[in-house]
C-alpha cells in the first residue's frame, strides 16, 4: 500500500529538488549580471574623454580605441533596446538595472525557501509512511511467529 505512495512522494521530491537547482541557477547568473554592472560603471567613473580602449570585436577579438567624447554613452534600457546617456545618466540607468535584478534575486530566494519549506513537508510524510511500513512489517512478522502450533 504504502510502497507506490512513497515512490510518488519520491518523485514529487525530486522534481522539488530539480526546480530549486534551477532557481539557484538562475540566481547565480543574475548575480553575474550585476557583477558585470559593477565593472561596466567602475569603468564609466574612471573612464575620461581621449582614453584609449580595448573594444570587444567578437570571437576573442578586440581592437583599440580613443574616446572622443565620454558624455556619449549607449547604455541598453532593457528588452533589447539601448539609448544614449550622458556619464551620469548611463550610471543611473545601470544602477536601476541593478536595483531590479536585486529585486529579482529577492523573489527568486523566497521562491526557494517555499520549495525546501515543500521539500520539508514531502520528506517528513515519506518518513511516516516508511515507519507505518516498518510497523506493518514486524507486526506481520510477530504475527507468523506467533502462528497456533496446532496447525
Amino acid at each position: 500500500m504504502s510502497s507506490p505512495q512513497l515512490q510518488e512522494l519520491s518523485e514529487q521530491l525530486q522534481a522539488l529538488d530539480a526546480h530549486k537547482e534551477s532557481v539557484e541557477a538562475e540566481i547565480e547568473e543574475l548575480q553575474d549580471e550585476q557583477r558585470e554592472i559593477d565593472e561596466a560603471t567602475d569603468a564609466i567613473e574612471s573612464l575620461e574623454s581621449g582614453s584609449t580602449v580595448q573594444v570587444p570585436l567578437g570571437g576573442g577579438a578586440y581592437v583599440r580605441a580613443t574616446i572622443d567624447e565620454i558624455d556619449e554613452l549607449i547604455v541598453g534600457v532593457g528588452a533589447g533596446y539601448a539609448a544614449e546617456r550622458g556619464q551620469e545618466g548611463a550610471i543611473e540607468t545601470l544602477e536601476t538595472r541593478k536595483g531590479s535584478i536585486d529585486d529579482q534575486v529577492e523573489e527568486l530566494r523566497e521562491e526557494i525557501e517555499a520549495v525546501e519549506e515543500d521539500i520539508d513537508a514531502l520528506e517528513a510524510q515519506a518518513g511516516q509512511l516508511q515507519q507505518q511500513a516498518q510497523q506493518q512489517m514486524q507486526q506481520q512478522m510477530q504475527g507468523m511467529q506467533g502462528g497456533d502450533p496446532g496447525q
